[in-house]
């Protein structure tokens, strides 16, 4: 008797050890190869259904982008339910006919096998339960490789994705929709000098050109004066150093209002001080505070890269 995925009830399958559970799509399924990275980082193939109908998100710039091209709706049967995106509400209320399946760094693995979805994406905060996922179906990984380029990374991502769904001719569209508007950014912001910062737990670090937030510097051409910050989560600097460093710009990213943290001081609050009110940035009125959620959370996806761009051009006055 052949058994698949959907034929094993829940309780069977908190029964039936990971390793026996089917990892490829549904024999005579139509499939299509498509690039992912591994539980390394390593680049890898992976064999996932053509246009499957039952996903499961731990990525939020997939469902970003899978909402733009009208796909996310009737097909996600599973999705980490952290904090929402503002802009996407309607994905993160409970339903009978969607999982939660905990946050985007911890699953809950019994849920998302109750779900039987034909494919599974997740973010690098997963990366390290790669194995174990693609044990229940196959897993795609994609990030944002800060070394390529976050534009053309944010690219490839974006028509490998397409590749899944048969929305190549969409994907095209989108990339050019964003290309003019860079050259318009860089000559916009050309002679510029910029601090770009996460403040978290009341600490301002500054990320460096190969940190979070690079396309700034990269792409936008603002000359980051930290651009060699590139920890994680930036190197924690002074209110005397902002000082010191005295950006024509001072872009500002709220990490604790992008995870919505309890009783956290918002970065507005965090900056409020006559030092900071001292900065060339304060005084000319250049003090920018990235829409959170779209550069910590959902960095990547088509609706969140639009936002970064407005974030951007308004700060220039280039706002459409």
């Amino acid at each position: 008797m052949l058994f698949t995925r959907r034929t094993l009830g829940v309780a069977a399958l908190s029964a039936v050890s990971l390793a026996l559970l089917p990892t490829s799509p549904a024999f005579g399924a139509e499939t299509v190869e498509v690039n992912s990275l591994n539980g390394k980082n390593q680049p890898v193939k992976v064999t996932v259904p053509k246009d499957p109908k039952r996903i499961a998100i731990a990525d939020y710039a997939v469902l970003d982008t899978l909402d733009h091209w009208g796909l996310a709706k009737d097909r996600i049967v599973a999705i980490t339910q952290t904090t929402a995106l503002p802009y996407l509400p309607q994905y993160f209320k409970k339903s009978s006919k969607v999982r939660n399946i905990g946050t985007l760094k911890e699953i809950d693995f019994e849920g998302l096998m109750a779900a039987e979805p034909d494919v599974i994406f997740i973010s690098g905060r997963l990366q390290k339960k790669y194995d174990e996922l693609s044990k229940i179906a196959p897993v795609v990984y994609m990030t944002i490789d800060r070394t390529k380029g976050t534009f053309e990374s944010f690219a490839d991502n974006h028509m490998n994705l397409a590749k899944i769904f048969g929305k190549e001719s969409e994907a095209k569209a989108d990339i050019a929709h964003f290309q003019g508007r860079i050259e318009k950014i860089r000559a916009a912001s050309e002679g510029k000098t910029a601090i770009v910062s996460l403040v978290t737990s009341s600490h301002v670090n500054l990320l460096g050109s190969q940190a979070r937030c690079a396309i700034i510097s990269n792409e936008f051409g603002f000359k980051n004066v930290a651009q060699d910050a590139n920890a994680n989560h930036g190197n924690e600097a002074s209110f005397e150093l902002l000082l010191k460093l005295n950006p024509d710009y001072f872009f500002v990213l709220d990490r604790d209002s992008a995870i919505a943290r309890p009783g956290a001081k918002l970065a507005q609050d965090v900056l409020k001080n006559e030092i900071v009110d001292r900065t060339k940035a304060k005084k000319e009125g250049h003090i920018v505070y990235l829409s959170p959620a779209a550069w910590y959370l959902a960095e990547g996806g088509y609706t969140s890269l639009e936002i970064q761009f407005k974030d951007v051009e308004k700060a220039l006055g280039l706002a459409q």
